[in-house]
């Protein structure tokens, strides 16, 4: 798959590595692609981007990333359905980092990486990946760039999708910014 990426994507790929390796992360997640995406100027994504006003709030997308490493990854809609239970994961992440310091749910099992030297891709990071390669194909495309990879990571479930979300940056809003609003068909699919 590696070889129907464009130069822009894999030096997303190559920045998500180094993201990785500057937050001292064992492995590279799809907060890693995203910021990578984020550094990669005079591409698509990066009009994208600009055009949605992310790059003017870059701050507070990093801060919302953190805020959800600092709950331990876990999605508001996660959280939402907890407190139907009655449970406070506020105040459980309060206590956790009371006891075992700031930042103790946002774990990181750096043992992973020892005796391979390199840093893994998470499950979910290599989906976005895969994902990408299906909105590729569903738009016809032949080859895989960054702006596939973006959307992937936008139609996804889970934390990364929900902070875009947040801001703004949702999978219809990408589409409108880097294509124009075209349509690939089945390009959403997966």
């Amino acid at each position: 798959m590696f070889e129907r990426f464009t130069k822009d994507a894999r030096a997303v790929v190559i920045g998500a590595t180094a993201c990785a390796e500057r937050a001292d992360s064992s492995t590279v997640t799809e907060e890693h692609l995203l910021l990578s995406l984020l550094d990669l100027g005079g591409s698509r994504t990066d009009f994208a981007f600009t055009a949605l006003g992310v790059m003017d709030r870059r701050a507070d997308l990093e801060a919302s990333l953190a805020d959800v490493r600092r709950r331990g990854g876990m999605t508001k809609a996660d959280e939402e359905a907890l407190a139907g239970l009655g449970i406070d994961v506020g105040a459980i992440v309060a206590r956790v980092e009371e006891t075992h310091g700031a930042g103790a749910l946002a774990g990181d099992r750096k043992d992973r990486r020892w005796w391979s030297g390199h840093r893994a891709f998470t499950r979910e990071a290599k989906s976005a990946l895969e994902k990408s390669l299906r909105i590729a194909l569903g738009r016809r495309d032949r080859t895989i760039g960054a702006e596939h990879i973006l959307l992937a990571l936008a139609s996804g479930r889970g934390v990364v999708a929900e902070v875009l979300a947040e801001h703004g940056v949702t999978y219809g809003a990408l589409e409108r910014a880097m294509f124009g609003g075209t349509d690939g068909g089945a390009a959403r699919a997966g």
